[in-house]
């Protein structure tokens, strides 16, 4: 079936405006979408979607900008699964948001295969090709080409857990080989990604609390093949403040570089600790 030409053109007007808002918050990422025709960039940097579900030579390229950090940043060579997992975090973490955010800012929940995104990790640029997303009734954008309206909240939830999963199921399978984890492990990984993700561009646009209570309703922790749920939790401060803190559902090995530097949020990390952090620096995450 051969897509009307208007269609790229119509899904980008409904999500343009939720990545431009991403960039306004959080310049270090930026998200376009290609018009009808536009070929996705290439060169030196640019890899696809469907490069590292392949896992080959891209894959390897893509893995040896992380070695080449660890070992200029930390002085050390890392383990080769230690390596995959940052490799898999710094494309999970921004293409999990490419979903999230318009969901957030204005319930459209775009479907995004392996075949339609690239990446620029450097720039920390995206670029992808929208055919189609899902809405609420309602939404002026219902009537768009492109648009799939469903029932209510509810279903606009499985329709995100529904598009990561198609996008990053590929990837998660390119990457398993080089990674000593299993299957679990690494949708424990995606659970993260989709959550920490969120939660930092919410606390940016100044919606925490908004985007923690939708995490929560998004991943109650029994949706295949996610693993856990958001895992958000409340500490007391030395001063009786709140101290918005969540349990990682994965670990992302940062300890085997540096074991007495956890992130805050690692299982690893006591809350004794945490408090310490969070009460010194209120706004961390």
């Amino acid at each position: 079936m051969t897509l009307p030409a208007l269609l790229p053109a119509a899904t980008a007007s409904a999500l343009a405006d939720a990545y431009a808002r991403l960039t306004e918050v959080f310049p270090g990422m930026r998200a376009d979408i290609l018009a009808e025709g536009e070929r996705a960039p290439g060169g030196p940097g640019w890899v696809g979607a469907h490069e590292l579900a392949a896992g080959g030579d891209a894959l390897d390229t893509f893995l040896a900008f992380d070695d080449a950090q660890v070992q200029r940043d930390y002085g050390q060579q890392a383990r080769p699964d230690v390596i995959a997992s940052f490799g898999l975090h710094r494309y999970a973490w921004p293409a999990c948001l490419l979903v999230t955010v318009p969901w957030f800012l204005y319930r459209r929940v775009p479907r995004i295969p392996v075949e339609d995104v690239s990446f620029q990790r450097a720039l920390g640029h995206l670029t992808l090709r929208v055919r189609e997303f899902a809405c609420l009734p309602g939404d002026p954008a219902a009537s768009l080409p492109g648009a799939r309206v469903v029932a209510d909240e509810a279903a606009l939830r499985a329709e995100v857990l529904d598009a990561v999963a198609g996008h990053l199921g590929p990837v998660l399978d390119g990457f398993r080989p080089r990674m000593r984890r299993g299957k679990r492990a690494l949708w424990g990984m995606a659970t993260d990604e989709i959550v920490e993700g969120l939660w930092y561009i919410a606390h940016l646009l100044g919606e925490e609390q908004r985007a923690m209570t939708e995490l929560e309703a998004l991943l109650p922790g029994t949706t295949k093949p996610y693993v856990g749920t958001a895992g958000f939790r409340e500490l007391t401060g030395p001063n009786g403040e709140s101290l918005p803190t969540r349990d990682r559902a994965s670990c992302c090995l940062f300890y085997t570089l540096r074991p007495e530097d956890t992130c805050v949020t690692c299982p690893r990390t006591c809350d004794a600790e945490r408090i310490r952090r969070l009460a010194a620096v209120p706004a961390a995450q």
